[in-house]
């Protein structure tokens, strides 16, 4: 699956590919939209692209970019 066919996917069907099939990369905030506070989350790794999932697990959001630091 790539992620334009993740995007489309409910998002019961989403929480169901991240089980069974993400790679959980580490926790991650991210800034809300409504205001400045941050929403603490999870990243996880997904048939090459990378996907923000909140702790609620209400917001999913997709990406081709790792937003987590590079560790050395």
């Amino acid at each position: 699956m790539d992620i334009e066919k993740f995007k489309t996917l409910t998002l019961n069907e989403k929480l169901l590919a991240l089980k069974h099939h993400g790679n959980l990369l580490g926790p991650y905030e991210r800034n809300s939209e409504n205001n400045d506070r941050k929403v603490p989350g999870d990243i996880y790794e997904l048939n090459g692209f990378y996907v923000y999932l909140s702790e609620d697990e209400k917001t999913v959001v997709p990406s081709r970019r790792n937003p987590l630091p590079i560790s050395s």
